[in-house]
């Protein structure tokens, strides 16, 4: 059994949880559109880029737009949710997550963020959690989304660490199969039920330790 050395965590729902910020600015979107986007529809957006994210809605609404409008809607809710998490405090970490990454650090072991947002660093940054990570990947670095495992073999890749000795934390099913398909370890943070290919679910960072690690 390979040993752990090296942690890649997902920021959104497993870090931090930036979802009401991601809803409040494509409902905007929706509604100036002309219909409406519910939290439901959100939790259909969990772990995809925004360019997918924004076809799927237009999809939703019926809308037709070119190449070009896409864009342009794509940066304006972008634009909208960059506002709102520039007010991030650190009290918006979720329970356990600094805690977590501290005993981390602690124990000698590498940390990388592997997150599709552009503006994790922004993020980390207003939590004051940056310091806590080695190494960011994230969508101003790479190009295909999960399950495509391309951000995670970025991250340890740019940790120095084999892909073997790394494990990674995700709360969602495409980022599960991202892991796996890197050959890496990964902590399911959420149901057991839907995140069944893990090798271990919990229900947040704070019900698990480094002595774990090297179990899965």
């Amino acid at each position: 059994m390979a040993q752990i050395t090296a942690c890649i965590f997902d920021l959104d729902g497993v870090i931090v949880d930036t979802a009401v910020y991601h809803y409040r600015a494509w409902k905007r979107l929706a509604n100036e559109l002309g219909f409406d986007f519910t939290e439901e529809d959100n939790e259909k957006l969990k772990g995809i880029s925004r360019v997918k994210s924004l076809e799927l809605i237009l999809g939703w609404g019926g809308i037709e737009k070119t190449e070009t409008e896409r864009e342009e809607l794509a940066s304006r809710k972008n634009n909208w949710y960059v506002e709102m998490i520039q007010s991030m405090r650190p009290d918006e970490i979720l329970p356990g997550a600094k805690e977590f990454l501290q005993e981390v650090k602690a124990a000698g072991l590498k940390t990388a963020l592997g997150s599709a947002s552009k503006n994790s660093g922004l993020i980390l940054e207003r939590t004051g959690l940056l310091p806590l990570f080695d190494v960011l990947v994230d969508g101003n670095h790479v190009s295909a989304s999960k399950p495509d495992p391309q951000v995670f073999l970025r991250g340890a890749e740019g940790l120095g660490i084999l892909p073997e000795h790394c494990v990674v934390f995700e709360d969602a099913v495409a980022g599960v199969e991202a892991a796996i398909a890197a050959g890496m370890k990964v902590v399911g943070i959420g149901s057991a039920e839907v995140l069944n290919r893990a090798d271990l679910v919990v229900k947040g960072l704070f019900e698990i330790h480094v002595p774990q690690l090297n179990n899965l």
